[in-house]
This record gives structure tokens, C-alpha cells and sequence, in this order.
């Protein structure tokens, strides 16, 4: 098992939140044929499609990395009185504009994102900034945390398509007034 986001009707009514059809998200269905789309990107973008979920498990970390928190996707960020882990429109929105801009200043890198290039992207932007050395080290200090205990890096393998496939399906949510409910 693992964690799903899955596209809910924003505010609930009721006791629970009820899932969006997944004719909100259909047309996610046209990436599959995309010519030399790759076999993860076509997988999400047909779950999307037929479910309005995202198995979220995969990214989780990544995303936190991009967006400087920890576990964004499990809408852990709520308090404790708070009796369900929701993204709402908001989130999603804020979601999906830190992936797309991550995904902008990934492609002068390459197609393929991996904790390497990740690694590039993330200290290019932040050394441009104004306390560039404070976050330089918080960003080191993030990236040792990922490495396992010998030392070796997140096997992470995706592709900016993979990326904007996902920061889409957030976006179709923030603009569309869905949350996103935490499925962990």
C-alpha cells in the first residue's frame, strides 16, 4: 500500500469528502498517445485519467525536496484537531506552480530528472538568492537526509513530462475547486 491523492469535491458535505468523477480528467487520457511518451508518464497520466488519482508514494520526497516542507502530499501540514489530511484548492495551486517551476528550470538539464540533477537545479536557484549560503546548507543538509545509510542517493528516474503530468493534475484541481485528500 502506499499514498493515493485522490481529486475530492471542495468543501465536503457532510462526513466525507466525495471523489470527483473521473470525467474531470479524461483528456489526461490523450498523453498515453503522445508519440515516445515514456511508460511512467503514459501510466500516470492513464490513472489520472480513468481513477482522478495519483499514486503519490513515488514522489513524495522529491516533491517535498522542490517545495522546502515535509510531506506535502500526505497533508500532514494540519493540525491535530483536524480530522482529515486535505489539500485544499489552494494547496494544489501552490502544488502545482512549485512542480511546473521546478520543471522550467529542469529542462536546460535534460529530460530525465534524478537526484543529481535535482541537486543542480535546486543549487543554481538557490545560490542566486539573497542568504544563497543559509540555503545552500539547508539544502545539504535535506539532500544527506535522503541518502540511505550507506551513503547512496535516492534511485529517483523520472522525466520532466512525468513532472508536468503530475503538477497538471494538481493544477486541474486548483482551478477546477477540488481538494486533493491524502489516501495514505
Amino acid at each position: 500500500m502506499g499514498l493515493d491523492n485522490v481529486a475530492v469535491h471542495w468543501p465536503r458535505t457532510g462526513r466525507f469528502y466525495d471523489p470527483v468523477a473521473p470525467a474531470e480528467f479524461v483528456d489526461f487520457g490523450e498523453i498515453v498517445d503522445v508519440p515516445r511518451i515514456s511508460a511512467p508518464t503514459a501510466a500516470l497520466a492513464e490513472l489520472i485519467a480513468k481513477t482522478g488519482t495519483v499514486r503519490a508514494t513515488a514522489y513524495t520526497e522529491l516533491v517535498d525536496l522542490i517545495l522546502g516542507l515535509e510531506n506535502v502530499l500526505y497533508a500532514t501540514e494540519n493540525s491535530a484537531e483536524d480530522e482529515d489530511p486535505v489539500i485544499d484548492p489552494d494547496g494544489c495551486s501552490w502544488i502545482a506552480q512549485g512542480v511546473e517551476k521546478f520543471v522550467a528550470r529542469h529542462r536546460p538539464y535534460g529530460e530525465v530528472v534524478t537526484f543529481e540533477s535535482v541537486s543542480e537545479v535546486l543549487r543554481a536557484l538557490l545560490g542566486d538568492g539573497r542568504l544563497a549560503e543559509q540555503q545552500l546548507r539547508w539544502l545539504d543538509s535535506r539532500l544527506d537526509r535522503l541518502r540511505d545509510e550507506s551513503g547512496d542517493p535516492p534511485q529517483w528516474n523520472f522525466t520532466c513530462a512525468e513532472l508536468s503530468v503530475l503538477a497538471a493534475f494538481y493544477r486541474r484541481c486548483a482551478e477546477r475547486g477540488f481538494a486533493v485528500y491524502a489516501d495514505a
